[in-house]
């Protein structure tokens, strides 16, 4: 499907304030300013054990962590920068959607099996 950049809206998967702490950025908002389009922070994510802790089982079955900041009427272009099981994406394109994007698509930099 083909997008202008004006009907498409850049949404980088979010991190925890404290993860934002110890990281000093959001590598998923790096990669999504590299992307001509525009970006919005509408995604919110609470604080909880890194997914790279937890086995493949504990990933499929986490509470979705994140909270929608407002909504959205545009598609959506989720960035992160790792896929492993797609639970992150499909927790925020849950929220997303439920929030009046008429459709989202994800974009990751590496998939991890």
């Amino acid at each position: 499907m083909h997008f202008s950049q004006q009907d498409l809206l850049l949404v980088p998967i979010p991190l925890s304030q404290e993860r934002m702490s110890e990281r000093g950025f959001n590598q998923a908002l790096a990669i999504a300013a590299l992307i001509k389009a525009p970006v919005r922070e509408v995604l919110t994510r609470i604080h909880g054990e890194k997914q790279s802790k937890k086995s493949r089982k504990e990933r499929v079955n986490t509470e979705n962590p994140f909270q929608l900041l407002e909504q959205v009427s545009k598609p959506v272009l989720l960035v992160d920068d790792l896929y492993t099981t797609g639970t992150t994406l499909r927790h925020a394109a849950k929220l997303l959607k439920e929030g009046g994007a008429p459709a989202v698509y994800s974009f990751t930099l590496v998939r991890s099996g």
